[in-house]
């Protein structure tokens, strides 16, 4: 069952600030971590979207709340068809498979079979209706996998051949960060 008083909380517009102070709170207990991923996919698409914003922020600035539902969370992060929620989604799944992540993060990827998420962010990758905001922390997610999915350096630099003339300039941008970040791999 949904939390009430969560739920009540961002019926409303948020401001970033608003954001951090409720983050702040679901790292104090009052409402657990499981709570915002569901409501990240709540009927009301703006909820679900400032649910998703809240989890990023727990993330970032909390990571301790986050670390015992990181696998809630990927378990259900295929799921996600919302697509303001979805910005919030890929970037928490990028800093989770950074290189730098913490060391309670590596070791659950280092167990966890990231196959079917590596399908589901490049079928995100190469589909016309995802923004580009979005496609971009699809890119880091997949040069973070090459670590533990070799194959996946291949596909993805063709990938990125392929969209780079269909994508913004921003996206480009973004293509040349992924070149040289796979490059230092080799």
């Amino acid at each position: 069952m949904l939390n009430q008083t969560l739920l009540e909380n961002i019926k409303t517009t948020l401001q970033k600030s608003k954001v951090e102070k409720l983050a702040a709170i679901a790292s104090a207990d009052s409402f657990s971590v499981k709570d915002l991923i569901d409501l990240s996919f709540y009927h009301e698409e703006q909820i679900g979207f400032r649910a998703a914003w809240i989890l990023e922020n727990v993330f970032t600035k909390h990571e301790q709340r986050f670390l015992p539902h990181a696998l809630y969370f990927l378990e259900k992060f295929p799921q996600q068809s919302n697509l303001s929620a979805l910005r919030h989604y890929v970037k928490i799944l990028a800093l989770m498979t950074r290189k730098n992540a913490s060391t309670a993060m590596r070791k659950i990827f280092a167990v966890y079979d990231t196959g079917y998420l590596v399908e589901v962010v490049f079928a995100w990758l190469i589909d016309d209706k995802i923004p580009v905001a979005i496609k971009s922390h699809c890119l880091n997610i997949l040069a973070n996998l090459t670590v533990k999915h070799s194959w996946v350096k291949e596909e993805l630099l063709q990938t990125m051949d392929f969209l780079a003339d269909k994508e913004s300039i921003a996206f480009f941008a973004k293509v040349k960060q992924i070149r040289k970040q796979l490059a230092v791999r080799n």
